[in-house]
């Protein structure tokens, strides 16, 4: 492996890892391209393997987060947990999907996701006890299912969900988001497993710069107010879409 390459790879780790740590999410949104138009695997190959770098990079910063604030930890497992079957089943139908297409959806969604978190704030709910438990269970099987389908963490699905349907302050989804990411990481890499390559040097010394970034993004963000970390994110959401609807819809 060349010194370009590793330098690459150290620096798209600390990139990750700093949008996981600052925003609960875009990390999966950064590594697929990342690994795709950067250091040269396939679609269906990057998406597996972004699946475990952002899995292992969310699992250290949810932990990172929940030292130093709010973790609505029951609502983030249940959330997580019962969007595992949905993870798995979406990994499975994705293999029939033509890889031009799936980067065209992701990009699609992207779009809209991060238009939705622009709108007018709603009222966000520190009491565990005022979110609907209706809406934590349909929010986690589509979420999850989304997760395994496009190959992502689902950080750009699980903190819009989290604060738009479940109503939570910006700085508790995100370190609850974490959580739920490393928990659908989990389940979508299971669904991926047969006939995929995992290039593990890679994928190392990516982790490698994400433990830095991470390391970064936690303390930063406890800095920012919140309405400008969720303006960040969504604007963060929308440039990348656009990109990625640009480079592969006229292929599509």
């Amino acid at each position: 492996m060349s010194i370009s390459l590793i330098v690459l790879a150290l620096l798209v780790g600390a990139s990750i890892g700093l949008t996981l740590g600052m925003l609960g999410g875009g990390g999966s949104i950064l590594t697929v391209p990342a690994l795709v138009y950067v250091l040269g695997l396939s679609a269906h190959d990057a998406t597996t393997s972004s699946l475990v770098i952002v899995g292992l990079n969310a699992a250290f910063g949810a932990w990172l987060n929940c030292r130093r604030g709010p973790c609505m930890l029951r609502h983030a497992f249940v959330f997580g947990g019962i969007g595992l079957g949905a993870a798995f089943l979406g990994a499975r139908v994705s293999q029939y999907i033509p890889e031009v297409w799936l980067l065209t959806m992701f990009g699609s969604l992207m779009l809209i996701i991060g238009s939705m978190m622009l709108r007018p704030k709603v009222q966000a709910k520190t009491d565990e006890q005022a979110i609907a438990w209706p809406a934590v269970v349909m929010g986690g099987l589509g979420v999850g299912f989304l997760t395994g389908f496009l190959g992502v963490g689902g950080g750009f699905l699980i903190v819009p969900a989290l604060v738009l349907l479940l109503h939570m302050p910006m700085r508790t989804a995100i370190s609850s988001s974490l959580i739920v990411i490393a928990l659908n990481s989990s389940a979508g890499i299971l669904g991926h497993l047969q006939g995929s390559h995992f290039d593990w040097t890679l994928i190392g010394l990516i982790i490698s710069g994400g433990v830095v970034g991470n390391l970064l993004g936690t303390r930063f963000a406890q800095k920012v107010q919140v309405q400008t970390l969720q303006r960040s994110f969504a604007f963060f959401v929308i440039a990348l879409g656009i990109f990625l609807v640009i480079k592969n819809f006229p292929l599509a």
